[in-house]
């Protein structure tokens, strides 16, 4: 149906966006809200509180939600590789911030026509929704809730075998299912609520029409599985076409003049015990390759005073500083991953925890990296083999490629289609 035709309602709809976590689990919904704007809808982004003036430089409306996504990212590291450890993080983090979550989630929520949610909202967003009677949409930047053998549960090795690698996935489908009503049960107690039927948004529940979900990657990096039904899109990544927003202090400028490119080590906001070690092993492996480095400390809380040929900053936005650098050093995040696809500059990725070797392996599947080197089994021999073997020739020329095919994509307008054509269908099957 054309735009032309709808009526008026999806000219002007409100709709609230739900995420939660680190930078990049935030950022592409920056473009996204935009893109739904520029159409004509009303826009709440609710994300972490520390997000508010990020969020608002872009005149998005924010709406403030608890939890401490730095305390998370220091659970989550110290359950690392381990799926079982990463699950009971998770549930103790929501249980803990559970009561006033509800309560924000409603109130973000209270006058949505639509509502958009990400992992960690699912199950909550997707009851409310359906208690509103509105349709809703989940957007993951990360293979977690689409089962299918070409992988496994992306936390999980490869286990050679269609049937079992499907099985990892509905396996953890369930467990999401189960540790969601758990945790609800546990808040609702603590907090005195009244009981409330709880619904997954990955269960078929007729007549209500099947939520759809978005997968925010590019199909270069990860394409559709022919196991997937209908109601699951790739629809590439969401970015800004440029960033115009961002001044860059007179030291940054300085040290991007008075030198050659420079790599840039991210490893996000990633909080680790092991930060001075690892800081110690990336100053030595730039020293021994004869590379200049930009390092963003993030939430890790390593800063060594800076040098002409080493910079110590705390965050610098990706979309403006990558297409400065010759290379990223990063620990696998979606956000970080994708910024440095759509650059086209080759990658070395140190993966930390849950999604991260994932994407590590992805990128060096589509040869726009080496291996991923575990941060538990990094080294300084094995950064630099990996920094000489990402500024080869064969690496660089596959990684401008793939940074020129998703630049042609329309990640943010494909998302806003099917958000609107879902709407249509939502309303007109009664």
């Amino acid at each position: 149906m054309g735009r032309e035709n709808r009526a008026p309602i999806f000219l002007n709809m409100n709709i609230t966006i739900l995420t939660f976590g680190s930078r990049g689990d935030v950022q592409p919904f920056f473009p996204l809200s935009l893109g739904l704007m520029s159409r004509g809808h009303n826009v709440i982004l609710a994300a972490p509180a520390r997000f508010k003036n990020l969020v608002e430089e872009h005149d998005i409306t924010f709406f403030p939600l608890a939890g401490d996504p730095e305390e998370l990212s220091r659970r989550m590291n110290e359950a690392g590789y381990n799926f079982f450890k990463l699950v009971k993080e998770l549930m103790i983090h929501a249980v803990d911030i559970g009561a006033e979550m509800m309560r924000q989630t409603e109130e973000a929520c209270r006058d949505a026509d639509l509502i958009i949610h990400t992992f960690a909202h699912a199950v909550g967003a997707h009851t409310l929704a359906r208690e509103k009677n509105i349709p809703d949409i989940h957007i993951q930047t990360f293979p977690m809730f689409t089962p299918t053998g070409d992988y496994p549960n992306i936390s999980l090795p490869n286990l050679g075998n269609r049937f079992l690698n499907r099985l990892t996935h509905t396996a953890s489908l369930k467990i999401t299912e189960i540790t969601s009503s758990m945790g609800f049960e546990q808040v609702r107690r603590r907090a005195g609520l009244p009981k409330r039927k709880i619904y997954s948004p990955f269960k078929n529940i007729p007549p209500r029409l099947r939520t759809p979900i978005l997968c925010a990657w590019s199909p270069s990096m990860l394409p559709p599985s022919n196991d997937w039904d209908s109601h699951i899109h790739v629809t590439g990544y969401y970015f800004f076409s440029q960033n115009k927003s961002f001044s860059p202090s007179h030291e940054l400028s300085e040290f991007l003049k008075l030198g050659e490119a420079p790599i840039c080590i991210s490893f996000g906001n990633m909080v680790n015990k092991g930060a001075e070690r690892i800081d110690e092993i990336i100053r030595e492996a730039l020293k021994q390759t004869g590379n200049r480095g930009i390092i963003l400390s993030g939430w890790g809380n390593v800063k060594r005073e800076s040098t002409s040929d080493l910079l110590y900053l705390e965050s610098v936005p990706h979309d403006w500083l990558l297409p400065k650098c010759k290379m990223i050093v990063h620990h696998g995040g979606a956000g970080t991953t994708s910024a440095g696809l759509c650059t086209g500059i080759p990658q070395v990725v140190v993966p930390f925890m849950a999604d991260q070797p994932f994407w590590g392996s992805r990128v060096y599947a589509i040869g726009v990296a080496p291996k991923p080197i575990r941060v538990n089994q990094l080294s300084v021999e094995k950064m630099v083999s990996a920094i000489v073997e990402a500024e080869s020739k064969v690496i660089l020329e596959r990684a401008q490629v793939t940074g020129q095919v998703i630049r042609g994509e329309e990640g943010v307008m494909n998302a806003v289609q099917l958000i609107e054509s879902h709407a249509v269908r939502f309303h007109e099957s009664g």
